[in-house]
């Protein structure tokens, strides 16, 4: 089982971790959180319902990686504009489209990252001695924690990506032929380790 996810009798997933591992996940998980950025219980205001139905920005973020996890949706090859009035239009509806949409998209993703911290912080690391390879836990998910782990690991590998400029499949195969030198190499091979899990993971479900 190490480094890969298996089914679980009954449902559900389970992977091999060590604390390595563990706290890579953990720390990315942490550092996603950040970026999505806070939720409304800390924007809390005096008005719930006011809160309920209150709109989300209209204009995309300016952080690269930020507008790879909450990306346009009138927009890309498929909707292509070939007039200035078309451009504006597609400007338009996205905009709208984000306003009435964007608070819930991160707040699911915030409950994956979150999902994703609660269940390794429940782990109980075993074999930790100060050896070579440390301790490690099995982490044992239900079906719907695995779905939130998915989600979650797809969004780190958005954000991972975003500042690798990986866009397609030929920039992945180009990231497996970076030096040892190369200083993006640790993150490189973070984007990868993420990469299996997250296959593991679908195969997993769809059994």
């Amino acid at each position: 089982m190490p480094g890969q996810f298996e089914p679980l009798p009954g449902g559900g997933a389970a992977v091999a971790l060590d604390e390595v591992e563990i706290s890579i996940i953990r720390s990315l998980a942490v550092q996603l959180l950040e970026l999505i950025g806070p939720g409304p219980a800390e924007n809390a205001t005096d008005d719930p319902l006011a809160e309920l139905f209150a709109d989300g920005p209209s204009e995309p973020p300016s952080d690269p990686v930020l507008q790879r996890l909450f990306p346009d949706a009138y927009s890309g090859p498929e909707v292509e504009a070939t007039s200035p009035e078309q451009v504006e239009e597609q400007r338009v509806h996205s905009a709208e489209f984000r306003r009435f949409t964007e608070n819930d998209l991160r707040a699911g993703k915030r409950e994956n990252a979150l999902a994703v911290i609660r269940s390794l912080d429940a782990l109980t690391v075993e074999g930790g001695g100060g050896g070579e390879g440390g301790g490690g836990a099995v982490l044992k998910l239900s079906e719907e924690d695995a779905k939130q782990w998915l989600g979650a690991l797809n969004d780190l590998r958005l954000a991972i990506g975003s500042r690798l400029d990986v866009v397609d499949e030929e920039d992945t195969d180009l990231l497996y032929r970076l030096p040892d030198e190369d200083p993006r190499k640790p993150m490189v091979m973070a984007y990868l380790w993420l990469g299996g899990l997250q296959e593991t993971l679908v195969e997993t479900l769809m059994q």
